[in-house]
């Protein structure tokens, strides 16, 4: 793929409308994305299943994965004042989220614009202003002055996802794109482009990708996905948080413009060392920057992954996003750039014995 075929589908993935159990948009891209190379299914919780090339049993299977859903919002209850209670999908800092843009999606398929409201400060006691604010504290403002207006003219119902309303931009001057859902969407991005290059020769592999549904609120469609596939190696992308505007030097593992982050550990998984040992020689091999991390926090799919028959071999490479988990993000274009090109080189070099050795 060209940059601007790669920008366009990057811009594509993160418009699209893909909180936790709403994937919906986000499936259809991928599936029009991977129609052309690959044998592409859908359960029921809406992971996508891509499979690449012709696939024998008495190949090891390789997985890749990525997951579609973004951090957002449901709706909790309508007030009579007209504006709505909700609830967080995802993890989410409270103090990231009033005076946002959000969009509601009704059951008809159109997204009404929303502003996530707190108390003016007009209206504030001193000890309310000295306060952390908490959802409970905020509402969603659709413009409506009564619940009849929300529901009969708006036809915004209880349960309804809320998505952050923000508009990918690529800035050509820093190489840098700036937009929502970089967690999990650029993984995304770097699933389909790394499936579209494996699909162009013959591989001794089966190569499978999924694109797994409510990563963000409990890694729920990797569960099912895995139940569904029995692959003998994974290589699990991810947006993962960067650490370089608030970090000393010495401690940052998932800067901007350094290359993509293979994770050691965190809370959920110890990646398995000989694995992730391979990975990084193959990206020295081939002279692709890269950061290694340790994480006293997080967790992926990786770790669903990792338990899955008699323990699967599984890599993250994720792709360094400032910001993740609020309505903004960036992503440096070169990251993105070489966490793909880390993954077909490996996939490129591996065989049977090595596999076995993991």
């Amino acid at each position: 793929m060209t940059k601007k075929e790669s920008l366009d589908l990057i811009e594509k993935l993160s418009n699209a409308s893909g909180v936790s159990g709403f994937e919906d948009d986000v499936v259809a891209i991928a599936k029009e994305f991977s129609a052309s190379f690959a044998q592409v299914e859908e359960d029921h919780i809406r992971n996508v299943y891509m499979k690449v090339g012709e696939q024998k049993a008495d190949r090891p299977t390789i997985l890749f994965d990525a997951h579609s859903d973004e951090v957002g919002f449901i709706v909790q209850a309508i007030k009579p004042n007209g504006t709505l209670r909700f609830l967080p999908l995802g993890g989410w800092v409270s103090n990231t989220i009033p005076a946002h843009r959000v969009r509601i999606k009704t059951a008809d398929g159109s997204e009404v614009p929303g502003i996530i409201a707190s108390k003016p400060p007009h209206f504030m006691t001193d000890a309310e202003r000295k306060e952390t604010q908490t959802i409970d504290d905020m509402v969603i403002d659709v413009g409506c002055v009564s619940a009849e207006e929300v529901t009969e003219k708006l036809n915004i119902a209880i349960g309804d996802p809320v998505i952050p309303d923000v508009t990918f931009e690529y800035l050509e001057s820093t190489d840098v794109m700036i937009g929502k859902a970089f967690d999990c969407r650029i993984g995304c991005a770097c699933l389909l482009e790394t499936l579209q290059e494996l699909s162009k020769k013959e591989s001794p592999f089966n190569l499978i990708g999924t694109m797994t549904a409510q990563e963000e609120v409990g890694e729920r469609g990797a569960t099912v996905a895995m139940n569904n596939v029995q692959p003998d190696l994974a290589i699990v992308f991810e947006g993962c948080p960067a650490d370089d505007t608030f970090s000393e030097e010495y401690m940052i593992q998932s800067g901007l413009k350094r290359g993509p982050m293979l994770r050691n550990f965190d809370v959920s998984m110890i990646t398995n060392p000989r694995f992730q040992r391979f990975a990084k020689e193959t990206a020295e091999k081939y002279g692709l920057p890269m950061q290694s991390s340790v994480r006293k926090g997080g967790g992926t799919n990786g770790a669903i992954i990792n338990l899955t028959n008699k323990g699967v071999p599984a890599i993250v490479i994720g792709v360094p996003v400032r910001y993740a988990h609020t309505h903004y993000g960036y992503v440096a274009y070169q990251d993105y750039q070489a966490a793909y090109q880390l993954a077909v080189a490996i996939v490129n070099d591996l065989d049977q014995a090595m596999i076995d050795s993991f």
